[in-house]
């Protein structure tokens, strides 16, 4: 992605630029804040995904790692008002969300039960070179009435921030199922 520094600071210099097609940013957490302004169409791939980015952003010439951190958006029209991103230190640990992939076949939906998914992403911390793409999550031995929570993942070099006993995935009976008794 790249952007233009912008001259001046201000409410009637960001209208403008939006006016123009152009989304006000800011880059913060490194030496000094750096304020650019980006083609609003260029926000496409990054906001209509469920992936998490580490984006390069060009900026003059310059060019900083970073991820976004907050979009403000028009409540009507959606558009988008104004973005911030965190540079990003390859040193640092940071801390984003990555999003969960689902793998393999329960044997509980198999036998008629329903895969409930409470969460889409977790919140991680770790340094940059250690963090996943997606967190795999494999449900080959869930069965009937049974949970993955926080707690039960192991992802190496890679701190979990959501509450431990907090349920990820689980397997639910069904009406059809009600009556029955899940076999042990």
């Amino acid at each position: 992605m790249s952007g233009s520094l912008r001259g001046n600071v201000g409410k009637k210099d960001a209208k403008a630029l939006r006016k123009a097609g152009k989304v006000p940013c800011v880059i913060y957490g490194g030496q000094s804040q750096i304020h650019f302004s980006m083609d609003e169409v260029s926000f496409k791939t990054i906001l209509n995904t469920p992936k998490s980015y580490i984006l390069n952003i060009n900026v003059d010439g310059k060019t900083y790692d970073a991820i976004l951190q907050d979009i403000q958006a028009h409540p009507v029209s959606d558009r988008i008002l104004h973005a911030d991103f965190l540079e990003i230190n390859e040193k640092d640990p940071i801390i984003i969300s990555v999003p969960i992939r689902v793998t393999g076949t329960s044997p509980g939906v198999l036998r008629g039960g329903k895969l409930v998914k409470k969460f889409r992403k977790l919140k991680v911390k770790a340094l940059l070179n250690d963090l996943p793409d997606e967190i795999e999550i494999s449900i080959n031995k869930l069965d009937l009435l049974q949970s993955i929570r926080v707690a039960d993942l192991n992802i190496p070099k890679v701190e979990l921030l959501d509450l431990p006993s907090a349920v990820i995935l689980s397997v639910v009976a069904t009406r059809n199922l009600e009556g029955e008794t899940p076999a042990s």
